[in-house]
């Protein structure tokens, strides 16, 4: 199916540009978020009629990431869980407990945002993390965990 994205999608491409893609993924995901329309031929008339706005708006998200971005970088998230004499926590560390506090930090994060590359942190330590406040705004964060005993 052909697509017309009104918003930079990762590994897909940029606003305004018309890709094809495999129907369920537009119809399931893309359609329903805002992010593309069906490209008919209406429907690219009225694209190139409303490109501006969508250019506005898409550079206004930017901008907001950036400002975020810029206030978030080096920030220290400390956590505390519950831990054995060794190190290991009873549990682990998610993105969800990550997002949930930088929440309470002031940060508008989602767990989607919050990205963990060696997974959810499972030892007493400080490792880095990154957040995705906007596809071209990647953010790296440091966590703290620190144990305390049962």
């Amino acid at each position: 199916m052909q697509i017309i994205l009104l918003d930079k999608v990762v590994n897909l491409g940029n606003l305004g540009e018309i890709v094809k893609v495999k129907d369920g993924y537009a119809r399931n995901f893309l359609i329903p978020a805002g992010r593309a329309r069906r490209a008919t031929e209406a429907a690219k008339q009225e694209f190139q009629a409303r490109r501006a706005e969508l250019e506005k708006v898409a550079a206004t998200k930017l901008t907001e990431a950036q400002a975020v971005g810029e206030k978030l970088a080096g920030i220290t998230c400390k956590l505390t869980q519950k831990a054995g004499v060794d190190g290991r926590l009873f549990g682990s560390v998610t993105n969800a407990d990550i997002a949930e506090e930088l929440t309470k930090n002031g940060f508008a994060v989602t767990k989607a945002q919050v990205r963990m590359p060696s997974g959810p942190i499972k030892i007493v330590s400080d490792s880095t993390v990154s957040v995705a406040l906007h596809t071209d705004v990647v953010v790296d964060i440091t966590v703290s965990v620190y144990g305390e005993t049962a």
